[in-house]
């Protein structure tokens, strides 16, 4: 999609443990719907990890100083499709054999501008998969269970030109 005017373009540089590295472009829609986040992230071992926009960009302690999933309306853990979800919740994403994964999700509840913006929040990217909180795991409903913080990285706004 071409930015056009009233388009809000952000970045992140993820960096992680055993070469864990990648970029990702959130595009926000002209209208405000949604946003969309493209990207590679490589050095993943493969299958399923969880995918989440994290409440803090703060990396001062690597990915553990980026706080709990950015959640500004107070739910329980879900899936992207569910109504009961944190606006962070993005599911998971899905490292081929070669330890790469090709992001592209389109969802309405992290804009990149406005009172619940996520410029400035964190992405990370978890060891494990993301049970979306129907786990039954005592986690499930905070973080989907999805184990250690392997990578992650800063959302900043992106130049326009």
């Amino acid at each position: 999609m071409e930015g056009g005017k009233g388009t809000v373009k952000g970045v992140a540089l993820i960096i992680g443990d055993n070469n864990v590295r990648g970029s990702l472009h959130f595009l926000q829609h002209p209208n405000g719907n949604y946003t969309h986040v493209t990207g590679k992230i490589t050095g993943l071992s493969p299958g399923l990890h969880g995918f989440h926009i994290h409440a803090l960009g703060d990396t001062t302690n690597g990915c553990n100083s980026t706080g709990p999933h950015f959640n500004p309306l107070k739910k329980d853990h879900g899936a992207p499709t569910d109504d009961e979800r944190h606006a962070g919740d993005l599911g998971n994403i899905v490292a081929g054999p070669d330890g790469v994964a090709e992001i592209s999700i389109r969802d309405g509840k992290i804009p990149l501008s406005g009172v619940h913006s996520i410029l400035g929040r964190a992405v990370v990217v978890h060891a494990d998969p993301d049970d979306l909180g129907r786990g039954g795991h005592e986690l499930s409903k905070t973080t989907g269970n999805a184990g250690a913080r392997v990578a992650c990285g800063i959302i900043g706004l992106q130049s326009s030109v």
